[in-house]
Formats: structure tokens, C-alpha cells, sequence
């Protein structure tokens, strides 16, 4: 064979192989794996759960939770920042992991505004602010005076260190003049547990965590950081309604990759979560966990990430908190 013939023949049999990863195949061609930073159970959990056979059917290939748990989510965040980027390595973090512990934890390690790829929320929970019933009030004002006339006599739970409720309380608390005490459980139950037992007077949380104590009368909902009111409580107001100060911030969970992910993966990605979660059926599943399904694109995510962050930054500086891995 004549050897311009035979080169000809040579680069054709390569072609396929010489083409980049995105132009060669359909994305995604294996199972995509999801690290959730967290012990099974988490709310992000449970709101991926309810989605996961429906994002399967659109991508085409399983979707594999991947639980790595430890240092408030920083473990398992790290372990994707550090993945390789080829869109089949994904997390599944809270709002913490993104746009707090790096200024709660004297060494992260890792900077998630710019070692990871916004993908997509997947769910908002609206945080309620919880009272005990044992507290003379009705609504937030009465709540708020008489926090105040009980300046550095009450107590407030969270679910741990450098949480959102944590921060959102002790912000309504600071707003009040209250001088309340913080007092940090291992997770929500136990928090809970005890505003029903009155050794806390206030837990901020999701809708989930007392929702079956409110009409029991077991503890009240003074208002729902939100911008609406929340379908399974209807009679809380908002917290702009219920004259409460910008204090209390709700939890949210997303999806990233690791920085330098192909757009065009990220995309195929967020466009069948997107899908997912605009579903009737979903979003009724949802609304019974707490949960308002995301609906932004990953562009859209980022910014949200760049805003979140300044803000929270303030506050963890104000609380002086610091933690160590």
C-alpha cells in the first residue's frame, strides 16, 4: 500500500480516540456518583432520595449516594473538591459547606467559592422560629419584650456550632437585646427534646422538626423565614409579617463539581434536576418533607453562593466562633 495511502488509513482508525471526552460520547455514560458530606437521614438526604429514581430515568445511569461524614461536612466536600472534574463526581452540600465553614474553620483546606462548579439547588428549607409554649407570648413582639425584660436569663438550642440556627439565632437574639445563651446539641431531636422540656426557649429549624408539636400546642411557631407563608403551616406568618427583624436565614442544599467540569456536563446535569424537581408530584412530596424545591440554573446558583457568602462572613466575625477540624 503506498504510504500516503497507508497514513490516510492509519489517522482514520485513530480518529475516535484522538476526539475530546465530551465530542466522543454522550455524557453521562457511566453511573454518576453524589457525595452527601453527611450520615444518611440528613435533610439532603432525604430530599435527594425522593428524587433519584426520576433523575436516573432522565440522565439514563444510576445516581450513587456516597456518604462521607466528618468536620461539620468538610471531609466529604473536600473529597470532591479534589476529584477529578469529568462531571461523574458530585456534591450534595448544605449551605454551611459552601458559603460559611470557611470562615468558621481555622483550616478548610480548600476554598469552595473557587474549588468548586455550581451545579443547582435542590431544595430550600424554610427555617421556622420556634418558641416554648412555657414563654408568655403570642407573637414575635410579645416574645421579643419579653426576652428582653429576661435579658441574659434565656437560652436558645441548635443543632450544633456554627450552624444556620445557630447564627440566625444568635442574631435574633443580638437584634432583641435579649443576651440569650446558646446551648449546641448533636443535631435537631435532642434541640427539640429540650424546647419541649423548657430548658431552651427558642430553636430555629425546618418545618419537619415540630410541625407535629404545633397543633398539640407543644411549642409555637412565631414565623417562617420565607417569602411566603409554608403551605403545611398557613397560620404562621412571615417573618416580615410578624415584624421580626432580616435576622433568620434559612437552610438549603445543592449540588456542585469540581472546578473545571465541562459546562456542557454541568448543563445536561442541572437541566434534568431542573426537570425533577418542576414535577406535580414532587413538589407535593416535598412541601409534606419542609422542603421548596430549587429552580435556578448553576450561573444563577454561583451568584447566589458570591452574595451568601459576604453575608455570612459578618456574621460568623461579629459571633467570633472559630472551629477547628
Amino acid at each position: 500500500m503506498p504510504y500516503r495511502a497507508c497514513a490516510v488509513s492509519v489517522l482514520a482508525a485513530l480518529a475516535p480516540a484522538l476526539l475530546p471526552p465530551a465530542a466522543s460520547a454522550q455524557y453521562p455514560e457511566q453511573p454518576i456518583r453524589v457525595v452527601l458530606p453527611y450520615a444518611p437521614g440528613a435533610a439532603g438526604d432525604i430530599a435527594l432520595r425522593q428524587i433519584q429514581p426520576l433523575l436516573e430515568k432522565r440522565l439514563g445511569q444510576p445516581v450513587v449516594v456516597d456518604y462521607k461524614t466528618g468536620a461539620g461536612g468538610n471531609i466529604g466536600m473536600q473529597d470532591v473538591a479534589r476529584a477529578k472534574p469529568d462531571g461523574y463526581t458530585l456534591v450534595l452540600g448544605a449551605t454551611n459547606n459552601f458559603v460559611i465553614n470557611q470562615y468558621l474553620y481555622r483550616k478548610l483546606g480548600f476554598d469552595p467559592l473557587a474549588d468548586l462548579e455550581p451545579v443547582g439547588k435542590l431544595a430550600d428549607v424554610p427555617a421556622f422560629v420556634y418558641v416554648s409554649t412555657q414563654v408568655p407570648a403570642a407573637d414575635y413582639e410579645q416574645f421579643a419584650n419579653y426576652a428582653r425584660s429576661h435579658a441574659g436569663k434565656m437560652n436558645y438550642g441548635s443543632p450544633g456550632m456554627g450552624t444556620t440556627p445557630h447564627l440566625s439565632a444568635y442574631r435574633l437574639s443580638k437584634a432583641m437585646g435579649a443576651d440569650m445563651t446558646h446551648i449546641a446539641y448533636r443535631g435537631s431531636a435532642p434541640g427539640v427534646q429540650a424546647l419541649l422540656a423548657n430548658e431552651i426557649q427558642l430553636y430555629i429549624g425546618g418545618y419537619s422538626i415540630a410541625a407535629a408539636y404545633v397543633p398539640q400546642g407543644r411549642v409555637r411557631a412565631l414565623a417562617v423565614a420565607a417569602p411566603e407563608r409554608f403551605a403545611g403551616l398557613p397560620d404562621v406568618p412571615t417573618a416580615a409579617q410578624a415584624g421580626m427583624p432580616d435576622a433568620v436565614r434559612g437552610n438549603w442544599w445543592g449540588f456542585a463539581a469540581p472546578k473545571g467540569t465541562p459546562p456542557d456536563r454541568v448543563a445536561r446535569f442541572a437541566a434534568a434536576l431542573h426537570e425533577v424537581l418542576a414535577l406535580p408530584e414532587v413538589r407535593q412530596g416535598y412541601l409534606a418533607s419542609g422542603f421548596v424545591p430549587g429552580q435556578d440554573s448553576p450561573s444563577a446558583f454561583g451568584a447566589a453562593w458570591r452574595n451568601e457568602a459576604s453575608q455570612w462572613e459578618a456574621v460568623v466575625r461579629d459571633s467570633g466562633v472559630v472551629l477547628d477540624n
